[in-house]
């Protein structure tokens, strides 16, 4: 499973640095752990030994007896790591041990590895001084005794190096025991909250991927959190609410281009069969065909529209921008609609800027916006009304408006007005609107790198366009 996959290699790159963090911090804690030891066992060797010197002078003394002496160099011993100690005089011969194994060395001189240093009072540590007896290797502490600065003899204190080691050793243990006890936790709480953050977010988001894939585009992708991982799975559900219109465009498309095409073609095919048949009479067939050839010729305006639609939605639709008088374009369309506009005994008010007006445009197109927008103007305009047509120039632009007289389109209407095949008249029967113009017009001024727009008078509608002056 890839979230598996995922989550297995996140934890293992967090364990790895994990790992090496918690290796280099053991590390370093070992060795001031290891150094601290040392210097405090150091003051301890040293509060002993001044502590078994004024005993010696007091059992010199006579104050205290051997006995006393011994049990106190004993407890002191055994008290720093099971250590012996030995008195040795100026001589450094010993005179004294802590315990009875170490009785043979009684009144021999104990050999010292720098006498020199210890005449002059500094202490000695020496590793691998052997333990008589055992000759087992230990770490020999020497301190000097001296009477008024002059040499007295020495206390001297061996600690097996075993003790030391099995010392340091716990603590070293402790340490990394700790260290690979953090490490282990740190994984199961990185793998549980990579999993509850991360890995089961990206998972429910995989699965509606996955439903979407199958052509469910309602689901919708839950969010939990204001993170990346929450504008992921936003952007993830406006890419699902896209996707659902799209589709449902797309099922509108078919269901609109299915209706329009059906519709001339059963009108031609049953008026042909009824000739072929001679139901229609031989008078009549005259009429029939004229009514045939009218849906063919609206078959022909369909079929353009839908290619001339498609070429400027794939980007292949090519453009020649030249100078063209727009003035001149609109009196040409207005010649065409000229029949029209008596049959329904139209006003039409025509208010132009100036007499020439140069603009860059495609001429062809720019007329098949014009007379698109103008047919749109005739079809809506009640009988006995008015349509306007206005340019206006501000600047570097140039503002065409064609109104026309009629009721104001709805709030509804007039967000999908510029959809393919999107007709106000939802009964369909208007067939002379393919219900292609409005959106050829806008995607012309859109290849002209211009807007287009509707708006509602308080008795009509005014489709505008820009345009770019010359």
């Amino acid at each position: 499973m890839k979230s598996t996959s995922l989550v297995s290699k996140l934890v293992t790159t967090f364990t790895v640095i994990l790992a090496i963090s918690y290796m280099i911090i053991a590390t370093v804690l070992s060795v001031w752990v290891q150094r601290n030891y040392i210097n405090e066992r150091r003051v301890r060797l040293q509060d002993s030994s001044d502590f078994i010197e004024e005993n010696v002078k007091t059992w010199q003394a006579g104050n205290i007896s051997k006995d006393t002496l011994v049990s106190v160099m004993d407890y002191l011993g055994n008290g720093i790591n099971k250590s012996d100690v030995i008195l040795v005089d100026e001589r450094n011969l010993v005179y004294f041990v802590s315990r009875e194994g170490l009785d043979p060395l009684l009144f021999k001189e104990f050999t010292l590895q720098n006498p020199e240093s210890l005449r002059k009072g500094k202490v000695q540590e020496i590793l691998g001084e052997k333990i008589p007896g055992t000759e087992e290797t230990s770490f020999a502490y020497i301190n000097p005794v001296m009477e008024d600065s002059e040499y007295r003899g020495a206390v001297v204190i061996l600690t097996p190096e075993r003790e030391l080691r099995n010392k340091i050793n716990s603590i070293f243990f402790i340490i990394w025991i700790a260290t690979l006890i953090s490490l282990i936790a740190s994984v199961f709480i990185i793998y549980y909250f990579a999993q509850r953050v991360l890995i089961r977010p990206l998972h429910d988001l995989n699965e509606v991927a996955k439903k979407m894939n199958g052509g469910d585009f309602s689901i919708r992708a839950h969010i939990t959190s204001d993170d990346e991982i929450g504008q992921l799975g936003e952007s993830f559900n406006r890419m699902a609410g896209s996707m659902e219109s799209t589709e449902d465009n797309r099922r509108d498309f078919i269901s609109n281009i299915s209706h329009e095409l059906r519709s001339p073609i059963t009108s031609i095919r049953g008026f042909i069969a009824g000739m072929i048949d001679g139901i229609i009479p031989k008078d009549k067939e005259n009429y029939y065909l004229s009514v045939v050839y009218e849906e063919i010729q609206r078959l022909t305006r369909l079929i353009n529209d839908l290619l001339d639609l498609s070429a400027m939605e794939s980007g292949q639709f090519s453009m020649k921008l030249e100078q063209v008088d727009l003035n001149e374009i609109i009196r040409i369309v207005l010649v065409k609609f000229e029949t029209r506009i008596n049959d329904k005994r139209l006003k039409v008010d025509v208010t132009l800027d100036s007499e020439y007006l140069y603009v860059a445009a495609d001429r062809d197109r720019l007329i098949q916006v014009v007379t698109n927008l103008l047919d749109n103007a005739v079809k809506h305009c009640p009988d006995d009304a008015q349509i306007e047509v206005v340019t206006k120039v501000k600047g570097k632009k140039v503002t065409v408006s064609i109104y026309n007289d009629g009721t104001p389109i709805s709030e509804e209407d007039r967000k999908n007005i510029w959809n393919r095949f999107y007709k106000a008249d939802k009964s369909r029967t208007k067939k002379e609107s393919t219900g292609l113009g409005l959106p050829i017009v806008r995607n012309i001024i859109a290849q002209h790198g211009e807007t287009a727009w509707v708006e509602n008078r308080e008795t009509g509608v005014v489709f505008s366009f820009t345009l770019t002056r010359t």
